[in-house]
């Protein structure tokens, strides 16, 4: 079964940038991959999803701050992350739904913690 594998988390300062890094542990067929955030004390939001095709969607509050974007190469999924703000901290997961032949299957990353310092 493949695995995914979050890095690029970290602790910056307001108005700063970080790229997070997603990548697969084998080539995968997917639908869709998408980043997602928990808050502490809140639900988990989903943050940006880029389809097997290409079209990525946003969450409002980072529209236009973050991109989302593959390398499929490389099997990764990358979240560039601009303009930072403090209500940005949370841990971030990389999920991809992966096309089988049995069907699909929901693949989550360990989670990689993002912190916004004011």
């Amino acid at each position: 079964q493949a695995q995914l594998v979050e890095s690029g988390g970290g602790l910056v300062q307001a108005g700063g940038s970080l790229r997070l890094s997603c990548a697969a542990s084998q080539t995968i067929t997917i639908n869709s991959m998408d980043w997602y955030r928990q808050a502490p004390g809140k639900s988990r939001e989903l943050v940006a999803t880029i389809s097997g095709g290409g079209i990525t969607t946003y969450a409002g509050s980072v529209k236009g701050r973050f991109t989302i974007s593959t390398d499929n190469a490389k099997n990764t999924v990358y979240l560039q992350m601009n303009s930072l703000k403090p209500e940005d901290t949370a841990v971030y997961y990389c999920h991809a739904v992966q096309i089988r032949p049995d069907g699909t299957w929901d693949l989550w990353g360990q989670g990689t913690q993002v912190t916004v310092s004011s």
